[in-house]
Protein backbone atom coordinates (compact mmCIF):
# COMPACT_ATOMS: atom_id res chain seq x y z
CA UNK A 1 0.00 0.00 0.00
CA UNK A 2 1.63 3.30 -0.78
CA UNK A 3 2.34 5.82 2.12
CA UNK A 4 0.36 9.17 2.15
CA UNK A 5 2.57 12.46 0.67
CA UNK A 6 2.82 14.46 3.29
CA UNK A 7 1.49 17.84 2.80
CA UNK A 8 3.93 21.38 2.83
CA UNK A 9 2.13 21.78 6.43
CA UNK A 10 3.64 18.31 8.06
CA UNK A 11 7.17 19.54 6.78
CA UNK A 12 9.68 21.92 7.79
CA UNK A 13 9.33 25.62 6.82
CA UNK A 14 10.64 26.85 3.30
CA UNK A 15 10.16 29.54 0.95
CA UNK A 16 6.44 30.89 -0.08
CA UNK A 17 7.26 31.54 -3.45
CA UNK A 18 5.14 29.51 -5.73
CA UNK A 19 6.80 25.85 -6.97
CA UNK A 20 7.33 26.86 -10.60
CA UNK A 21 9.19 29.90 -9.01
CA UNK A 22 10.97 27.78 -6.84
CA UNK A 23 11.78 25.11 -9.58
CA UNK A 24 13.28 27.60 -12.23
CA UNK A 25 15.76 29.32 -9.60
CA UNK A 26 16.83 25.43 -8.66
CA UNK A 27 17.41 24.98 -12.46
CA UNK A 28 18.88 27.85 -13.31
CA UNK A 29 21.40 28.91 -10.18
CA UNK A 30 21.25 25.97 -7.79
CA UNK A 31 23.92 26.69 -5.35
CA UNK A 32 22.76 30.77 -4.71
CA UNK A 33 19.13 29.44 -4.05
CA UNK A 34 20.01 27.17 -1.71
CA UNK A 35 22.22 28.79 0.14
CA UNK A 36 20.14 31.39 0.41
CA UNK A 37 17.40 29.27 1.72
CA UNK A 38 19.83 27.94 4.32
CA UNK A 39 21.11 31.27 5.27
CA UNK A 40 17.12 32.18 6.07
CA UNK A 41 15.50 28.90 7.52
CA UNK A 42 18.82 26.83 8.66
CA UNK A 43 19.95 23.48 7.87
CA UNK A 44 16.58 22.04 7.39
CA UNK A 45 13.82 23.93 4.86
CA UNK A 46 11.41 22.55 2.49
CA UNK A 47 11.38 23.21 -1.32
CA UNK A 48 8.29 22.04 -3.70
CA UNK A 49 9.09 22.02 -7.41
CA UNK A 50 7.31 21.24 -11.03
CA UNK A 51 6.33 18.34 -9.58
CA UNK A 52 4.13 19.34 -6.33
CA UNK A 53 5.74 16.68 -3.94
CA UNK A 54 8.06 18.85 -1.29
CA UNK A 55 11.61 18.15 -0.68
CA UNK A 56 13.21 18.16 2.44
CA UNK A 57 16.55 19.48 2.05
CA UNK A 58 19.12 18.54 4.94
CA UNK A 59 22.46 20.18 5.35
CA UNK A 60 23.63 19.46 8.85
CA UNK A 61 26.28 16.40 9.41
CA UNK A 62 24.50 14.60 11.78
CA UNK A 63 21.23 14.56 9.84
CA UNK A 64 23.26 13.51 6.67
CA UNK A 65 24.79 10.28 9.12
CA UNK A 66 21.19 9.36 10.09
CA UNK A 67 19.98 9.06 6.53
CA UNK A 68 22.61 7.74 5.18
CA UNK A 69 23.29 4.64 7.94
CA UNK A 70 19.61 4.51 8.21
CA UNK A 71 17.88 0.88 7.46
CA UNK A 72 17.29 -0.21 3.87
CA UNK A 73 13.52 -0.65 4.84
CA UNK A 74 12.94 2.94 6.02
CA UNK A 75 15.44 4.88 3.32
CA UNK A 76 14.30 4.13 0.08
CA UNK A 77 16.59 6.13 -2.98
CA UNK A 78 15.06 3.41 -5.49
CA UNK A 79 11.41 4.58 -5.08
CA UNK A 80 12.63 8.39 -4.90
CA UNK A 81 14.66 7.68 -8.38
CA UNK A 82 11.38 6.62 -10.33
CA UNK A 83 12.08 9.68 -12.67
CA UNK A 84 14.78 8.09 -14.02
CA UNK A 85 13.24 4.78 -14.79
CA UNK A 86 12.35 5.68 -18.49
CA UNK A 87 15.89 5.92 -19.32
CA UNK A 88 17.62 3.91 -17.15
CA UNK A 89 15.26 0.49 -16.63
CA UNK A 90 13.61 -0.46 -13.94
CA UNK A 91 16.39 -3.02 -13.02
CA UNK A 92 18.82 -0.48 -12.91
CA UNK A 93 20.56 -0.12 -9.51
CA UNK A 94 19.57 3.08 -8.94
CA UNK A 95 15.99 2.31 -8.88
CA UNK A 96 16.15 -0.76 -6.27
CA UNK A 97 15.29 -0.76 -3.11
CA UNK A 98 15.98 -3.69 -0.16
CA UNK A 99 17.19 -7.29 -1.15
CA UNK A 100 16.79 -6.26 -5.01
CA UNK A 101 19.12 -3.44 -4.61
CA UNK A 102 21.36 -6.00 -1.93
CA UNK A 103 21.65 -8.30 -4.55
CA UNK A 104 22.43 -6.18 -7.40
CA UNK A 105 25.15 -4.05 -5.39
CA UNK A 106 26.54 -7.31 -4.77
CA UNK A 107 26.63 -8.58 -7.99
CA UNK A 108 28.13 -5.07 -9.26
CA UNK A 109 31.28 -4.19 -6.68
CA UNK A 110 33.41 -6.93 -7.79
CA UNK A 111 34.74 -5.78 -10.83
CA UNK A 112 34.91 -2.24 -9.46
CA UNK A 113 37.20 -2.82 -6.53
CA UNK A 114 40.62 -0.31 -5.89
CA UNK A 115 43.28 -3.37 -7.61
CA UNK A 116 41.38 -4.05 -10.39
CA UNK A 117 41.47 -0.12 -12.00
CA UNK A 118 45.01 -1.43 -12.70
CA UNK A 119 43.94 -3.30 -15.73
CA UNK A 120 41.85 -0.44 -17.18
CA UNK A 121 45.03 1.70 -16.21
CA UNK A 122 46.01 1.50 -20.15
CA UNK A 123 42.80 2.12 -21.54
CA UNK A 124 42.20 5.53 -19.59
CA UNK A 125 45.60 6.75 -20.66
CA UNK A 126 45.41 5.35 -24.15
CA UNK A 127 41.81 7.38 -24.63
CA UNK A 128 43.43 10.41 -23.43
CA UNK A 129 46.65 10.28 -25.56
CA UNK A 130 44.50 9.52 -28.47
CA UNK A 131 42.38 12.89 -27.84
CA UNK A 132 45.16 14.82 -27.09
CA UNK A 133 46.68 13.89 -30.17
CA UNK A 134 44.22 16.03 -32.03
CA UNK A 135 44.84 19.37 -30.07
CA UNK A 136 46.83 22.13 -30.72
CA UNK A 137 49.22 24.44 -29.51
CA UNK A 138 47.88 28.31 -28.95
CA UNK A 139 44.05 26.93 -29.37
CA UNK A 140 41.22 27.41 -26.62
CA UNK A 141 39.50 24.33 -25.93
CA UNK A 142 36.21 23.61 -24.30
CA UNK A 143 37.14 21.12 -21.91
CA UNK A 144 33.24 19.45 -21.25
CA UNK A 145 32.84 18.08 -25.05
CA UNK A 146 36.67 16.87 -25.31
CA UNK A 147 36.24 14.82 -21.76
CA UNK A 148 32.92 13.56 -22.28
CA UNK A 149 34.47 12.08 -25.88
CA UNK A 150 37.17 10.70 -24.05
CA UNK A 151 35.01 8.66 -21.06
CA UNK A 152 32.62 7.78 -23.32
CA UNK A 153 35.40 5.97 -24.93
CA UNK A 154 36.70 4.30 -21.57
CA UNK A 155 33.35 3.53 -21.12
CA UNK A 156 33.09 1.53 -24.06
CA UNK A 157 36.32 -0.44 -23.94
CA UNK A 158 36.41 -0.88 -20.03
CA UNK A 159 32.95 -1.41 -19.52
CA UNK A 160 31.30 -2.41 -22.67
CA UNK A 161 34.08 -4.49 -23.95
CA UNK A 162 34.49 -3.05 -27.37
CA UNK A 163 37.68 -2.68 -28.97
CA UNK A 164 36.99 -2.96 -32.37
CA UNK A 165 36.77 0.29 -34.76
CA UNK A 166 33.75 0.20 -36.64
CA UNK A 167 31.69 -1.63 -33.69
CA UNK A 168 33.03 1.45 -31.34
CA UNK A 169 32.02 3.90 -34.02
CA UNK A 170 28.42 2.76 -34.33
CA UNK A 171 27.73 2.73 -30.97
CA UNK A 172 29.52 6.13 -30.43
CA UNK A 173 27.27 7.33 -32.47
CA UNK A 174 23.86 5.95 -31.17
CA UNK A 175 24.89 6.90 -27.30
CA UNK A 176 25.88 10.20 -28.41
CA UNK A 177 22.15 10.67 -29.78
CA UNK A 178 20.78 9.44 -27.11
CA UNK A 179 22.88 11.33 -24.23
CA UNK A 180 21.95 14.76 -26.21
CA UNK A 181 18.45 13.66 -25.78
CA UNK A 182 18.43 12.29 -22.34
CA UNK A 183 20.41 15.20 -20.68
CA UNK A 184 18.25 18.49 -22.48
CA UNK A 185 16.53 20.23 -19.94
CA UNK A 186 13.48 20.06 -21.55
CA UNK A 187 13.21 16.48 -21.45
CA UNK A 188 14.05 16.37 -17.62
CA UNK A 189 10.65 19.08 -16.90
CA UNK A 190 8.72 16.92 -19.29
CA UNK A 191 9.82 13.57 -17.14
CA UNK A 192 8.76 16.21 -14.33
CA UNK A 193 5.66 17.58 -15.15
CA UNK A 194 4.35 14.71 -17.16
CA UNK A 195 5.68 11.78 -14.81
CA UNK A 196 7.92 8.69 -15.79
CA UNK A 197 4.71 7.04 -16.91
CA UNK A 198 4.10 9.28 -19.24
CA UNK A 199 2.73 7.64 -22.49
CA UNK A 200 4.22 10.87 -24.42
CA UNK A 201 7.23 10.90 -22.38
CA UNK A 202 7.51 7.12 -23.19
CA UNK A 203 7.75 7.82 -27.17
CA UNK A 204 9.74 10.50 -27.11
CA UNK A 205 12.39 8.15 -25.17
CA UNK A 206 12.12 5.22 -27.31
CA UNK A 207 13.00 6.86 -30.70
CA UNK A 208 16.28 7.39 -29.18
CA UNK A 209 16.49 4.14 -26.46
CA UNK A 210 15.41 1.60 -28.88
CA UNK A 211 18.18 1.78 -31.22
CA UNK A 212 20.88 1.71 -28.15
CA UNK A 213 18.97 -0.95 -26.67
CA UNK A 214 19.12 -3.13 -29.78
CA UNK A 215 23.17 -2.43 -29.73
CA UNK A 216 23.69 -3.20 -25.56
CA UNK A 217 21.37 -6.58 -26.61
CA UNK A 218 23.70 -7.83 -29.03
CA UNK A 219 27.13 -6.38 -27.60
CA UNK A 220 25.33 -8.33 -24.67
CA UNK A 221 25.01 -11.64 -26.76
CA UNK A 222 28.14 -11.14 -28.25
CA UNK A 223 29.56 -11.60 -24.83
CA UNK A 224 27.61 -13.95 -23.67
CA UNK A 225 29.02 -16.55 -26.47
CA UNK A 226 32.20 -15.64 -26.51
CA UNK A 227 34.71 -18.35 -26.01
CA UNK A 228 37.48 -16.60 -24.22
CA UNK A 229 34.82 -15.15 -21.42
CA UNK A 230 36.57 -16.00 -18.61
CA UNK A 231 39.69 -14.45 -19.63
CA UNK A 232 38.13 -10.96 -20.79
CA UNK A 233 38.67 -8.45 -18.19
CA UNK A 234 35.79 -5.94 -19.32
CA UNK A 235 33.17 -5.05 -16.85
CA UNK A 236 30.40 -6.94 -18.79
CA UNK A 237 32.08 -9.71 -19.18
CA UNK A 238 32.55 -9.92 -15.51
CA UNK A 239 29.11 -9.58 -15.01
CA UNK A 240 27.61 -11.95 -17.68
CA UNK A 241 30.36 -14.53 -14.78
CA UNK A 242 28.64 -13.29 -11.17
CA UNK A 243 26.46 -15.14 -9.73
CA UNK A 244 24.12 -14.33 -6.58
CA UNK A 245 23.93 -16.27 -2.99
CA UNK A 246 21.69 -19.02 -5.22
CA UNK A 247 23.76 -18.96 -8.40
CA UNK A 248 21.28 -17.17 -10.45
CA UNK A 249 23.08 -14.43 -13.13
CA UNK A 250 22.11 -10.93 -14.16
CA UNK A 251 19.18 -11.57 -17.21
CA UNK A 252 20.42 -9.58 -19.98
CA UNK A 253 17.49 -7.29 -18.95
CA UNK A 254 19.37 -6.39 -15.76
CA UNK A 255 22.48 -6.42 -17.65
CA UNK A 256 21.06 -3.78 -20.24
CA UNK A 257 20.13 -1.80 -17.51
CA UNK A 258 23.14 -2.06 -15.31
CA UNK A 259 25.14 -0.97 -18.45
CA UNK A 260 23.03 2.11 -19.40
CA UNK A 261 23.26 3.09 -15.55
CA UNK A 262 27.13 2.72 -15.91
CA UNK A 263 27.26 4.85 -18.91
CA UNK A 264 24.76 7.93 -17.88
CA UNK A 265 26.51 7.64 -13.56
CA UNK A 266 30.00 6.90 -15.24
CA UNK A 267 30.40 9.41 -18.37
CA UNK A 268 28.65 12.34 -17.82
CA UNK A 269 29.70 13.00 -14.03
CA UNK A 270 33.49 12.22 -14.40
CA UNK A 271 33.33 14.05 -18.06
CA UNK A 272 31.75 17.23 -16.06
CA UNK A 273 34.30 17.13 -12.76
CA UNK A 274 37.33 16.96 -14.90
CA UNK A 275 35.86 20.19 -16.78
CA UNK A 276 35.96 21.71 -13.73
CA UNK A 277 39.04 20.48 -12.54
CA UNK A 278 40.56 21.95 -15.49
CA UNK A 279 38.56 25.40 -15.13
CA UNK A 280 39.34 25.62 -11.10
CA UNK A 281 43.10 25.22 -11.54
CA UNK A 282 43.37 27.97 -14.34
CA UNK A 283 42.10 30.37 -11.81
CA UNK A 284 44.68 29.18 -9.95
CA UNK A 285 47.98 29.27 -11.19
CA UNK A 286 49.74 28.18 -7.98
CA UNK A 287 47.61 25.18 -7.66
CA UNK A 288 48.09 24.36 -11.38
CA UNK A 289 52.02 25.02 -10.87
CA UNK A 290 52.11 22.64 -8.07
CA UNK A 291 50.06 19.53 -9.43
CA UNK A 292 51.83 19.99 -12.74
CA UNK A 293 55.49 19.16 -10.99
CA UNK A 294 54.08 16.16 -9.07
CA UNK A 295 52.50 14.52 -12.39
CA UNK A 296 55.63 15.30 -14.52
CA UNK A 297 58.17 13.94 -11.44
CA UNK A 298 56.16 10.45 -11.92
CA UNK A 299 57.03 8.22 -9.22
CA UNK A 300 53.37 6.92 -8.85
CA UNK A 301 52.98 8.50 -5.76
CA UNK A 302 50.58 11.48 -6.54
CA UNK A 303 48.82 12.92 -3.15
CA UNK A 304 48.32 16.14 -4.51
CA UNK A 305 46.53 15.15 -7.72
CA UNK A 306 44.21 13.22 -4.76
CA UNK A 307 43.45 16.81 -3.31
CA UNK A 308 42.59 18.46 -6.35
CA UNK A 309 40.32 15.91 -7.75
CA UNK A 310 38.64 15.87 -3.84
CA UNK A 311 38.39 19.08 -3.60
CA UNK A 312 37.11 20.10 -7.46
CA UNK A 313 34.66 17.12 -6.27
CA UNK A 314 33.60 19.29 -2.74
CA UNK A 315 33.55 23.22 -4.30
CA UNK A 316 31.84 21.69 -7.29
CA UNK A 317 29.78 18.23 -6.76
CA UNK A 318 28.49 17.23 -10.01
CA UNK A 319 25.22 16.33 -8.40
CA UNK A 320 23.93 18.64 -5.91
CA UNK A 321 21.82 15.99 -4.23
CA UNK A 322 20.92 12.59 -3.53
CA UNK A 323 16.90 11.91 -2.40
CA UNK A 324 15.27 9.02 0.09
CA UNK A 325 12.20 8.58 0.26
CA UNK A 326 10.96 7.90 4.21
CA UNK A 327 9.02 4.69 4.62
CA UNK A 328 9.03 5.25 8.48
CA UNK A 329 9.24 8.81 10.78
CA UNK A 330 12.59 10.00 11.54
CA UNK A 331 13.54 13.16 13.62
CA UNK A 332 16.40 15.79 12.18
CA UNK A 333 17.54 19.10 12.96
CA UNK A 334 18.59 18.32 16.45
CA UNK A 335 15.41 16.74 17.31
CA UNK A 336 13.48 20.04 16.21
CA UNK A 337 11.35 18.48 13.47
CA UNK A 338 9.86 14.90 12.95
CA UNK A 339 9.46 13.92 9.60
CA UNK A 340 6.38 11.65 8.52
CA UNK A 341 6.44 8.63 6.79
CA UNK A 342 6.14 9.79 2.89
CA UNK A 343 8.42 12.93 2.86
CA UNK A 344 10.91 12.75 0.69
CA UNK A 345 14.71 13.97 2.12
CA UNK A 346 17.61 15.53 0.06
CA UNK A 347 21.32 15.10 1.71
CA UNK A 348 22.68 18.38 -0.03
CA UNK A 349 25.85 17.80 -1.13
CA UNK A 350 26.01 21.02 -2.38
CA UNK A 351 25.26 22.35 1.11
CA UNK A 352 27.51 20.30 3.20
CA UNK A 353 30.25 21.22 1.24
CA UNK A 354 30.11 24.51 1.77
CA UNK A 355 29.70 24.88 5.39
CA UNK A 356 32.66 27.08 6.70
CA UNK A 357 32.52 25.14 10.55
CA UNK A 358 34.05 22.58 7.99
CA UNK A 359 35.65 23.97 5.10
CA UNK A 360 36.94 27.27 6.00
CA UNK A 361 36.61 29.59 3.39
CA UNK A 362 34.50 27.42 1.77
CA UNK A 363 34.45 29.30 -1.54
CA UNK A 364 37.86 29.00 -2.33
CA UNK A 365 39.39 26.40 -4.28
CA UNK A 366 42.47 25.01 -2.02
CA UNK A 367 43.21 21.36 -2.77
CA UNK A 368 45.90 21.92 0.58
CA UNK A 369 43.32 21.32 2.90
CA UNK A 370 42.54 17.43 2.24
CA UNK A 371 46.20 16.93 2.66
CA UNK A 372 45.23 18.65 6.06
CA UNK A 373 42.61 16.62 6.84
CA UNK A 374 41.17 13.91 5.08
CA UNK A 375 37.48 13.97 3.49
CA UNK A 376 34.82 13.32 5.91
CA UNK A 377 32.38 10.33 6.09
CA UNK A 378 29.67 12.41 6.48
CA UNK A 379 31.34 16.00 5.63
CA UNK A 380 32.33 15.01 1.86
CA UNK A 381 29.29 13.38 0.13
CA UNK A 382 29.84 13.71 -3.76
CA UNK A 383 29.13 9.59 -4.47
CA UNK A 384 26.73 9.78 -1.46
CA UNK A 385 26.93 7.13 1.23
CA UNK A 386 26.07 4.53 3.02
CA UNK A 387 24.59 1.44 1.23
CA UNK A 388 23.62 3.82 -1.67
CA UNK A 389 27.32 4.87 -2.25
CA UNK A 390 28.37 5.15 -5.70
CA UNK A 391 29.83 1.88 -6.97
CA UNK A 392 32.02 3.08 -9.60
CA UNK A 393 33.79 6.12 -7.27
CA UNK A 394 37.07 4.15 -6.98
CA UNK A 395 37.13 3.83 -11.04
CA UNK A 396 35.70 7.92 -11.17
CA UNK A 397 38.57 8.65 -9.39
CA UNK A 398 41.08 6.56 -11.02
CA UNK A 399 40.17 7.82 -14.14
CA UNK A 400 40.17 11.81 -13.34
CA UNK A 401 43.72 10.87 -12.10
CA UNK A 402 44.74 9.35 -15.39
CA UNK A 403 43.66 11.95 -17.37
CA UNK A 404 44.96 15.15 -15.51
CA UNK A 405 48.38 13.22 -15.06
CA UNK A 406 47.99 13.08 -19.72
CA UNK A 407 46.99 16.31 -20.10
CA UNK A 408 49.67 18.30 -17.57
CA UNK A 409 52.25 16.29 -18.51
CA UNK A 410 51.96 16.78 -22.30
CA UNK A 411 50.69 20.88 -21.84
CA UNK A 412 50.98 23.81 -20.41
CA UNK A 413 47.59 25.14 -19.95
CA UNK A 414 46.51 28.29 -19.21
CA UNK A 415 43.16 30.19 -18.68
CA UNK A 416 41.04 31.59 -21.47
CA UNK A 417 38.56 34.06 -19.75
CA UNK A 418 37.05 34.67 -16.30
CA UNK A 419 35.63 32.32 -13.61
CA UNK A 420 32.73 30.18 -15.11
CA UNK A 421 29.27 29.70 -13.49
CA UNK A 422 27.26 26.98 -12.14
CA UNK A 423 25.01 25.40 -15.19
CA UNK A 424 22.64 22.77 -15.30
CA UNK A 425 23.17 19.86 -17.79
CA UNK A 426 19.92 17.88 -16.77
CA UNK A 427 20.83 16.49 -13.32
CA UNK A 428 24.23 17.50 -13.00
CA UNK A 429 26.10 20.86 -12.69
CA UNK A 430 28.74 22.00 -15.51
CA UNK A 431 30.87 25.33 -15.93
CA UNK A 432 28.49 27.43 -18.39
CA UNK A 433 30.99 28.25 -21.05
CA UNK A 434 32.30 24.10 -20.93
CA UNK A 435 35.70 24.94 -19.16
CA UNK A 436 37.46 26.84 -21.92
CA UNK A 437 40.87 26.60 -21.31
CA UNK A 438 43.93 27.32 -23.69
CA UNK A 439 46.68 25.34 -24.49
CA UNK A 440 49.90 27.09 -24.24
CA UNK A 441 52.24 24.73 -24.90
CA UNK A 442 52.71 21.07 -26.16
CA UNK A 443 55.80 19.39 -24.01
CA UNK A 444 57.41 17.22 -26.39
CA UNK A 445 57.76 13.88 -25.09
CA UNK A 446 59.10 10.72 -26.88
CA UNK A 447 56.49 8.49 -25.29
CA UNK A 448 53.74 11.01 -26.23
CA UNK A 449 54.84 11.69 -29.89
CA UNK A 450 54.90 7.52 -30.26
CA UNK A 451 51.70 7.25 -28.93
CA UNK A 452 50.09 10.30 -30.52
CA UNK A 453 50.84 8.78 -33.77
CA UNK A 454 50.12 5.42 -33.03
CA UNK A 455 46.63 7.09 -31.82
CA UNK A 456 46.09 9.31 -35.23
CA UNK A 457 46.78 6.12 -37.24
CA UNK A 458 43.41 4.24 -35.77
Amino acid sequence: MATQAPTMLDLPPGPRQPRYAQALQWVMRPQEFVVRQRERFGDVFTLEFIDGQPLVFLSDPEDIRTVFTGSAEVMHAGEANKVLAPILGSRSILLLDEAEHLRQRRLLLPPFHGERMLRYEAIMAEAAERELATWQEGETIEMLPRMQALTLEVIMRAVFGIEDGLEMERLRTLLRTMLQATTDMRQMALSLIMGPESERLQQRLRKVLDPVDAELYRVIAEHRDAPDLEAREDILSMLLLARDEDGEPMTDLELRDELMTLLLAGHETTASSLSWAFEQMTHQPQTLERLTEELRAGGGDEPYAEAVIQETMRLRPVLPIVIRLLKEPITVGQGRFRLPAGTRVAPAIILVHLRDDIYPDPYEFRPERFIETPPGTYTWIPFGGGMRRCVGSAFAQFEMRAVLRAVLTNFDIESDGGPERIARRSLTIVPDHGGRVRLVRRVKSASFEATAQGALAL
